[in-house]
């Protein structure tokens, strides 16, 4: 019974809506993806807070949604991985963080709503860094290159090769560093290649995406031992699917137990990540209110 309520602690982070004064959240989840803190690792779910030091990295296919208490979206693209760092001296009055970009194709964009009296916002891709100023940004670090696309506004880049930062100022242009050699001139994208690039960062309809509001639910089966649904939860959990435990009292006394998945915006997108769950781990999952 100790097991079981450790997991019932663990599951409320499911459906929990991050605080108001968090430095970001996640927006929204395409399974699978998960958390990494403090050398824990949990699937990530749509409305949990992120801290400072963690870890996000997400699966093949997969694509997960972080809102900035500064008001920007952070769109990670699949088998992306990125740290998060939040400095903070003063979180009523200023925005400072880093966001470090270790593996895959990231967007970030600013709404343009100073929330803040200060803000400092720096995105590291692989051996490159970018200051941002109120901008949209698309990039991704791989085996061959750590690429920054200036899609709006302006970013100050830097890289070990340059003597002095890059200023870009050109909206729909890019930086790129072939890894091992130096940086190549700054040149322009065409729409179509920044559409190409933007559809590796999107959560597309009917993709199987929780929101932190979303209120369809999946059910993963109803159990009648712990054993039986601790087991269906380690494996689901392993595999980058966000779900928690609801007891249920049984006809006659005793518990059964349900498996449910969260924060489906409608069932359509409920009904493909049951089917994405049932590619991953074989468990069959059905929509619920």
């Amino acid at each position: 019974m100790q097991a079981l309520k450790r997991v019932l602690a663990v599951s409320a982070l499911v459906s929990l809506p991050a605080w108001a004064a968090a430095p970001a959240m996640v927006a929204s989840v395409q399974a699978p993806a998960w958390l990494e803190r403090g050398g824990r690792v949990q699937p990530l779910a749509a409305g949990m807070e992120i801290r400072d030091g963690d870890r996000i990295r997400t699966g093949g296919e997969a694509r997960a949604y972080l809102a900035l208490a500064e008001g920007s979206t952070v769109k990670l693209g699949a088998a992306a991985k990125l740290a998060f760092f939040n400095m903070n001296a003063k979180p009523r009055t200023e925005y400072r963080g880093a966001l470090d970009v270790l593996a895959g194709a990231f967007r970030f964009t600013t709404d343009g709503v100073k929330r803040f009296k200060s803000r400092d916002v720096r995105i590291r891709v692989g051996t490159a860094t970018a200051g941002i100023r109120g901008t949209d940004v698309w990039g991704r670090t791989n085996a061959n290159e750590d690429l920054i696309c200036l899609i709006d506004g302006k970013i100050d880049v830097w890289h070990a090769a340059l003597a002095a930062p890059l200023a870009m100022s050109q909206p729909m242009t890019f930086f790129v560093a072939p890894k091992g050699q130096a940086p190549k001139p700054v040149a322009a994208v065409d729409a179509e290649q920044l559409r190409r690039w933007s559809a590796e960062t999107e959560i597309v309809p009917r993709g199987g995406a929780t929101r932190a509001k979303g209120k369809v639910k999946l059910s993963l089966g109803r159990y009648a031992s712990e054993a039986e649904v601790l087991d269906q939860y380690d494996i689901a959990r392993g595999a980058g699917f966000a779900v928690g435990i609801r007891p249920l009292a049984a006809e006659g006394g005793g518990w059964s137990y349900q498996l449910l998945a969260t924060g489906y915006p409608n069932e359509e997108e409920a009904a493909a990540a049951a089917a994405r769950l049932k590619a991953a781990t074989d468990i069959e999952a059905a929509t619920t209110r």
